[in-house]
């Protein structure tokens, strides 16, 4: 007989976006009615409430709401939900650049 079961939980790590935690718990509350707390990382959710590849589609919902699905996407692996940010891409330095012409034109 087991006294004290050990609770599941879905976490969401979204270190990048801190400031939005507050906002993200509000959006999951009524849009989906789902209860979560905050901890460093981000919330957490019970797992017999949602499982998190259903979650990962409603914290998506949540950028595309908020328009930061275009800097930010959402990846899922075990029970953690992690927003990550794009990585900018490094401009290409020519290996061979051609020098201006220096030949000047007299017509």
């Amino acid at each position: 007989m087991l006294l004290f079961k050990h609770r599941s939980v879905v976490k969401i790590n979204m270190a990048d976006l801190d400031h939005e935690k507050e906002s993200l718990a509000k959006f999951l509350s009524t849009h989906f009615k789902l209860a979560s707390s905050a901890n460093l990382e981000g919330l957490e959710l019970n797992n017999d409430d949602v499982s998190s590849h259903s979650l990962a589609e409603m914290v998506n919902k949540f950028l595309k709401s908020k328009g930061f699905n275009l800097t930010h996407w959402v990846s899922v692996s075990n029970n953690v939900v992690k927003i990550n940010k794009f990585q900018k891409k490094k401009d290409k330095k020519n290996k061979h650049p051609v020098a201006p012409s220096t030949i000047k034109h007299g017509w």
